[in-house]
């Protein structure tokens, strides 16, 4: 930190207010807001960072500051702050985009439909959001052809195909009252807010009608426009009874990146699904809820908006009075929670596993060997070990081969050891079963190790490898103190930080993804779920349904060591969740 930077913060006040990141060539990089500007600048510098805190860090040459009177003031100016500026560190729902909506015309003298991206014109009744264009249009299409409404942008001289076809009350040649649209236009709402079944009873009616009459052809179209109908009806798989215009919000977090995801209910169905996912940056609730914030700005606000984490609830109507926020705990909604954060985690996982697949395998092989100080390794194992409370305790290895899983040579060990929930005890039996199988046999060595578990775990191969009286390459992954993946460790226990190589950081952790999947897939196997009976009958606040939520979401006490306490606030009571996460401290 330079003299000038140590300044700044000694002067700064103990209010409310924005700040102002700047690099050496005075372009704002980051804008942030502080309840307090002293306390939130200084631990920018004075606490350790990862990833891109750290990168920002890194580039700040000076700040500024603007003080303001309350901490809502404070974030009303942030964002237009970066709305002006655009930082480079800060989030921009950039690829935020407007879902289409099906527009009806309300004030014009032959009313039509439309498909519309923004629902500004009060010219028009809205319905949606929907998930795509397609949707839209075959929706369109069904209503085309049940209602009467104008299909031509213009009106012609003369009737078209539709008015002969019934489908159109041909306002081209017939004076059509407003109160004829008015009923037709009432119908279409009634039929896009779900209430189809009086159309469906309709067009059933025609269709036994037809076949008696043996008029195959009508009896064909209506039997497609019924089973368009039940299309559309199995699309809206998800629906509350309610009819509630709500979105439920969740998230989940890994290696310094959150997932936020929206379900968006409309009259109670499920329309659609949107998803972010970034690099965290300040703490993780603010974090998430200036996202959402920032998402009520560019998007319809629904009557109603579901969180499953209380400090969330609180944090996003402090500053929107406007969002009327939800805290669930209970209910049919809460019951959608674990599916959202599943989805969340999802979105996490497919950004980590396709970030940067286009590039070169070979390089990025080449990469790792060189910051290693090895040759090339095209031929890469890794390991890891899985059990519940040292039950059903496996080890896994898998292959990768040009930096392609090689599945041929994945192998699954059943741990033989008395103490299975120590995992270095189970590591080493692993490692020594694998490698003394292929000395013993003459099989190729792989040109790589990797291990998970930091500097104890490479104690225990390095030991392992010299027992055996073999020489392999060999490295471990080490993580921070919120578990997540920072960097290597080679075999001399020298550190090597590839948070900021995203490619190769990317690259290894798709790796690592793969051997804890397989572990875990393996170790599911062999354990059934009240096996996390132990662990969570004697926490209050955890019953039945909880309990059940949980596993689903945590299938091995591995992944639940993993989860955050603002994570587990979506499933369980914060006191809940920090007992938890004692006693899960206790067993690791």
């Amino acid at each position: 930190m330079n003299e000038l930077l140590k300044r700044e913060i000694s002067l700064l006040p103990n209010k409310p207010g924005c700040y102002q990141m700047f690099d050496k060539d005075n372009n704002i990089i980051y804008v942030g807001k502080a309840k307090n500007l002293k306390k939130r600048v200084s631990q920018y510098f004075l606490r350790p960072q990862n990833g891109k805190t750290f990168s920002m860090v890194q580039s700040v040459d000076h700040f500024e500051t603007i003080i303001t009177k309350t901490e809502k003031e404070a974030l009303i100016l942030e964002m237009n702050l970066i709305k002006k500026h655009t930082p480079r560190y800060n989030i921009l729902l950039m690829d935020d985009k407007h879902y289409p909506y099906i527009a009806i015309s309300k004030r014009n003298e032959h009313p039509y439909l439309s498909i519309s991206r923004n629902t500004n014109n009060k010219n028009f009744e809205y319905f949606g959001p929907y998930p795509s264009s397609s949707s839209c249009y075959q929706t369109i299409g069904i209503i085309d052809k049940l209602f009467k409404l104008r299909k031509c942008k213009t009106i012609p001289t003369k009737p078209c195909l539709y008015y002969h076809m019934h489908q159109c009350f041909g306002p081209c040649i017939n004076k059509v009252s407003k109160e004829t649209y008015d009923n037709e236009i009432k119908n279409i709402s009634s039929f896009l807010n779900g209430n189809n079944k009086e159309i469906i009873s309709n067009l059933n009616n025609l269709f036994d009608e037809s076949m008696s009459n043996l008029d195959f052809e009508k009896a064909k179209e209506y039997k497609e426009l019924l089973d368009s109908i039940k299309i559309i009806n199995e699309k809206q798989q998800v629906e509350f009874l309610d009819n509630i215009d709500r979105d439920l919000i969740g998230f989940s977090t890994r290696e310094g990146y959150v997932g936020i995801v929206f379900f968006i209910y409309r009259k109670g169905k499920l329309l659609s699904k949107r998803k972010f996912v970034y690099e965290i940056v300040d703490d993780l609730n603010e974090f998430v809820g200036n996202i959402i914030l920032q998402y009520y700005e560019n998007n319809i606000i629904p009557k109603e908006i579901d969180v499953f984490n209380k400090d969330l609830k609180n944090y996003i109507s402090t500053f929107n009075d406007n969002l009327n926020v939800v805290y669930v705990t209970k209910g049919k909604v809460f019951d959608s929670s674990i599916t959202i954060i599943d989805n969340a985690k999802e979105a996490l996982d497919e950004h980590f596993l396709t970030a940067r697949l286009e590039d070169n395998k070979l390089e990025l092989l080449e990469k790792l060997g060189s910051i290693l100080n090895i040759k090339t390794p095209f031929y890469i194992e890794l390991f890891d070990n899985s059990h519940l409370n040292g039950t059903n305790a496996i080890g896994a290895s898998i292959a990768f081969v040009n930096g392609e899983p090689y599945k041929k040579l994945y192998r699954k060990y059943n741990i033989e050891s008395t103490v299975k929930n120590d995992d270095l005890s189970s590591m080493k039996e692993v490692l020594t079963r694998r490698y003394k199988r292929l000395k013993e046999e003459n099989l190729k060595f792989p040109d790589l190790i990797i291990l998970d578990g930091g500097e104890n775990q490479l104690k225990i191969g390095l030991e392992v490898l010299k027992e055996l009286g073999i020489h392999i390459d060999i490295c471990a992954l080490f993580k921070d103190n919120n578990h997540r993946t920072t960097g290597l460790l080679d075999e001399n226990f020298n550190k090597i930080d590839i948070k900021n190589e995203k490619s190769l950081f990317f690259f290894l952790t798709r790796m690592q993804d793969e051997v804890h999947r397989f572990a875990i897939s393996t170790h599911i196997k062999k354990r059934t779920k009240d096996m996390f009976k132990s662990i969570f009958d004697d926490v209050k606040g955890i019953g039945k349904v909880k309990k059940e939520n949980l596993i689903k979401r945590y299938p091995t006490l591995k992944d639940l060591s993993t989860a955050t306490l603002e994570e587990l606030m979506q499933i369980i009571p914060k006191e809940a969740a920090k007992i938890l996460l004692e006693k899960i401290k206790k067993l690791s």
